[in-house]
């Protein structure tokens, strides 16, 4: 097994408690229907956190050349794969065929305090497709106390809508960007097909009983938290227009010379815990990966292509994805007859851009 070119991951499809995975079908093409796997964990080394699951690697990425799970291999390969750096990033796809609970991340403080971690789980949205009707909720219309958000939750054991009558319901479409900030209350809606980039963990406080007709328990809300302390992880700053208009990303084009453009979807400047950048490539444009720049995780968002590393060929096409270790040499990149797209998603302490 070599660690100086990219490396590929076997399917890892992760079980929740919402069913999903239609769209998959368009974007890897490889005929999903919804289901209970709606997500796929990509170049992952987490383990989900579900409800009695007795499998100690769920969740956690296997290389598709060798088998061998991505947490074990960070183990012995540390340096040829990370080369110093942590790779403190979590990436994923989803697809959403109902709304997804009412919830809010920890902060690193919050984990710490409550989870002994030293991440929280600070994401971003890059909208891939949708279905008819796709939204997310955004924050609490108006402003929220303490008293009142506990009151919304022991009522949505009752009432379905309890959560969405308080949340701004936004429409999205396929290319918004959104950053959702630790603490901040959000839902994903019903046809949202996302690839998220996060902080590496599983924690989500969603209190909220009922997930379309999943009836969701207190540990699965809470985390093993009380209810009193499992609200304080909501921050209620933000309402109304202000706390939509704090999640709204505008791309921001780094470089575009016709055949080429390389946009900042979230930066560093944003949060220090990851950043994300969009390569969009004209038929047999080609860019380039140079040493020192990774580790990081790509994926191919559009089109196809091929890389080239340390002498070897891979094809690429929509749906791929691939690790980039740090002891990779440089290494080049071009699209195919189509034109090439790909977002990379960088751990904190990456080194791209400038191109």
């Amino acid at each position: 097994m070599r660690y100086d070119r990219p490396l590929f991951f076997m399917k890892n499809r992760v079980r929740r408690v919402y069913p999903g995975g239609a769209l998959f079908a368009g974007f890897y093409g490889d005929g999903s229907t919804d289901g209970m796997y709606p997500e796929e964990w990509i170049a992952s080394p987490v383990k989900a956190l579900n409800k009695g699951s007795t499998d100690p690697k769920e969740g956690v990425s296997r290389l598709r050349e060798s088998g061998e799970y991505l947490d074990d291999v960070l183990k012995e390969h540390a340096d040829e794969i990370c080369g110093g750096r942590p790779l403190d990033v979590l990436v994923k796809t989803l697809d959403s065929a109902v709304r997804l609970p009412a919830q809010a991340h920890p902060d690193r403080e919050f984990s710490e305090k409550y989870f002994g971690s030293v991440h929280g789980k600070a994401e971003s949205w890059l909208i891939l497709d949708t279905r008819p009707g796709a939204c997310v909720y955004f924050g609490f219309r108006e402003k929220m106390t303490e008293e009142k958000l506990i009151s919304v939750i022991k009522r949505s054991e009752t009432e379905r809508d309890a959560w969405e009558a308080v949340m701004n319901k936004v429409p999205v479409k396929p290319g918004d960007v959104w950053f959702v900030s630790a603490k901040t209350p959000h839902a994903i809606g019903a046809g949202c097909l996302i690839l998220e980039t996060q902080e590496p963990t599983d924690f989500t406080i969603q209190p909220e009983y009922y997930c379309a007709d999943y009836r969701l328990d207190e540990s699965e809300m809470y985390l093993g938290l009380s209810l009193e302390e499992a609200v304080k992880c909501f921050d209620l700053s933000a309402y109304g227009d202000a706390a939509v208009a704090s999640g709204r990303i505008e791309p921001k084009t780094l470089i575009d010379s016709g055949r080429f453009k390389l946009e900042e979807l979230i930066g560093f400047d944003r949060t220090p815990c990851f950043a994300t950048f969009r390569w969009t490539l004209a038929a047999g444009a080609k860019t380039r990966f140079d040493p020192g720049e990774a580790p990081f995780v790509c994926v191919v968002t559009d089109g196809g292509g091929e890389i080239v590393c340390s002498g070897h060929t891979d094809k690429l096409k929509k749906g791929d994805y691939f690790l980039m270790p740090a002891a990779a040499p440089e290494a080049t990149v071009t699209a195919g007859d189509g034109g090439l797209t790909f977002v990379v998603c960088c751990p904190p302490e990456a080194a791209l851009p400038p191109r």
